[in-house]
């Protein structure tokens, strides 16, 4: 795999905390970052591809047995018995 270094510019709180939390899960700080920012894109691509598979879905629509036609109306559906 092929690495690039990278500068990032952090608050110096922030990158104490970031150190802390590497070391308490026994990982160096570019191994947390770089976790975090993989995490971070599957959650995004997966997302996209998950709702790109839903629009599909709604254009195609559903087959639920009817035809395209509704036979009951709206009081027999909600007819309580």
């Amino acid at each position: 795999m092929n690495r690039q270094n990278v500068t990032l510019s952090l608050p110096k709180s922030l990158l104490k905390r970031a150190k802390v939390i590497a070391a308490s899960k026994d990982k160096s700080l570019s191994q947390l970052l770089r976790e975090s920012l993989e995490e971070k894109i599957k959650e995004s691509t997966g997302y996209k591809k998950a709702m790109e598979r839903q629009l599909r879905f709604m254009k195609k629509g559903f087959n639920l047995g009817t035809k395209g036609k509704i036979t009951l109306s709206r009081e027999e559906l909600h007819e309580r018995r």
